[in-house]
């Protein structure tokens, strides 16, 4: 279970780390060029999120973009791919602004996947951790940890639009 790897993500140095820690879990790392506070709001506030989630690449257009981020508060991303669409939703049980966030993925037909993400600040930049704990084995392959390298690219670049826009107000 030791399907470890690096992924180069940037010209920054930052590299995304995507760690298979036992059957049901998978553990994203990556340092990301921000603060914490504004690293959660790219998380926790759809208008931020809608502009970095969605690789590029993968040819997914985001329809809607719902995010009540609070604990018992519900999220739901719509998805056009093609002709046919996906969402994708589930419950925030744990909200601590700046620092964690926990939710349900409830959509799939093998049960409630957990994501947990975690947000710490040294020196300006953020080390985000996503850690997604699986219903089972067999869910693992249908999870998102392969997209999370160009999303964490895009974090990347919003951020840096972000501070941009912070330093000059």
């Amino acid at each position: 279970m030791d399907a470890s790897r690096e992924i180069e993500a940037t010209p920054a140095e930052n590299r995304t780390q995507v760690e298979r820690k036992s059957e049901r879990e998978v553990v994203v790392r990556r340092t990301v060029n921000g603060p914490a506070r504004l690293v959660y709001e790219a998380w926790a506030k759809a208008e931020l999120f809608r502009r970095w989630w969605v690789p590029k690449s993968y040819g997914l257009n985001l329809l809607s973009c719902e995010m009540d981020v609070r604990v018992g508060g519900q999220y739901r991303l719509v998805f056009r791919h093609g002709d046919s669409t996906m969402e994708f939703f589930g419950t925030y049980v744990e909200v601590t602004p700046h620092s964690r966030l926990v939710w349900t993925n409830e959509e799939g037909d093998s049960g409630e996947t957990v994501t947990t993400v975690t947000f710490e600040e040294t020196g300006g930049k953020t080390l985000v951790v996503v850690h997604d704990l699986y219903p089972s084995a067999e869910a693992v392959d249908t999870g998102s940890a392969g997209a999370m390298p160009e999303a964490f690219d895009q974090l990347d670049e919003l951020l840096a639009s972000l501070g941009s826009i912070t330093e000059t107000d």
